[in-house]
């Protein structure tokens, strides 16, 4: 078996029926606790050498916009910390929901707060520029619970706060604090001239993909733009470049989007490609702020004296 999700599935309805107190119960226990360490370990990858430039592309080409319109929305179900680290590369403020105290603590609250710039000598609020939300909706690396609140922390302090992949992160999607996440997203969803940009997400979750398609049928002004590898496979493209057959028939959700696309249905776009590609496609609609170029010019500060500290004589 290779599908780590039915794998997981079966080993904790295993132990749901049969107890963890004989020797295969224990086994299995165990078993699903190594496989859990292992999927966390798999994705804390990020530091600072990774290589982010598309998330930075991502971030700066669609969360740079003017500071009078709602703040982008970012939704992403990975665990890692890619987009946090690229958007402390570029100087981006990240409202996720947590504190910003130390250690940061979870709040629903606190995703309704916005940064602004305090001027005695104005009476308006300077709203500042390059403000992100993120919704991690399956959780994160760096969440922790513990036994009155939800911390962000790396370390052994308390549980991990995530989704692990199985059958139950349906309902698991639903509990605190995945469901103010589930409940941003659907709100968003919802809202008149919204656009939703997909890049990434294979449409397996139905918890997730079931929501984007209610708003297909009920919300007029939504549009979709979905970016994915498997519409058009290369090695088909290269054989017949006129008449091809999409991988993507093979799922529920995306037959649904092609067949909406087919009747022409102009809300939604369907491009072969993948993360990186939309990433460079996407245009730069707002010019770098002075506060962007700023950040830049100290970054090349501190690389010329960080060189010239570990210089020979």
């Amino acid at each position: 078996m290779t599908d780590i999700e039915k794998l997981l599935t079966k080993c904790k309805l295993y132990v749901a029926l049969y107890g963890d107190t004989d020797a295969n119960g224990k086994i299995v226990v165990e078993f699903i606790t190594k496989a859990e360490d292992a999927i966390l370990a798999r994705v804390d990858f990020v530091d600072s050498e990774t290589d982010l430039v598309a998330h930075q592309g991502i971030l700066r080409k669609l969360a740079r916009r003017g500071v009078r319109k709602p703040r982008t929305k970012l939704f992403t179900t990975n665990y890692d910390l890619a987009f946090e680290y690229a958007a402390r590369l570029q100087r981006f403020v990240v409202i996720d929901g947590f504190s910003h105290a130390a250690p940061p603590v979870y709040d629903r609250s606190h995703f309704g707060l916005d940064i602004v710039r305090r001027d005695n000598a104005k009476d308006a609020p300077d709203y500042l520029d390059s403000v992100v939300q993120l919704f991690k909706l399956h959780g994160s690396i760096d969440w922790r619970r513990t036994a009155t609140e939800i911390i962000r922390a790396r370390g052994s302090e308390g549980q991990p706060v995530l989704i692990y992949p199985r059958d139950s992160k349906y309902q698991e999607a639903f509990e605190p604090p995945y469901l103010d996440m589930m409940s941003a997203f659907q709100t968003a969803l919802r809202e008149p001239d919204t656009t939703l940009l997909v890049a990434g997400f294979s449409f397996n979750d139905s918890h997730l993909a079931q929501p984007v398609l209610a708003a297909l049928e009920s919300n007029m002004s939504f549009r979709l733009v979905v970016c994915d590898p498997v519409f058009v496979d290369q090695a088909l493209i290269d054989t017949d470049p006129l008449k091809v057959e999409s991988d993507a028939t093979k799922n529920e959700f995306h037959r649904k989007l092609i067949r909406l696309v087919q009747t022409g249905d102009e809300r939604v776009m369907l491009l072969n490609g993948r993360f990186e590609d939309i990433a460079l496609a996407l245009p730069d609609l707002v010019a770098e702020t002075e506060r962007e170029r700023h950040a830049m010019r100290v970054k090349a500060l501190r690389d010329v004296t960080s060189g010239a500290a570990g210089a020979k004589p």
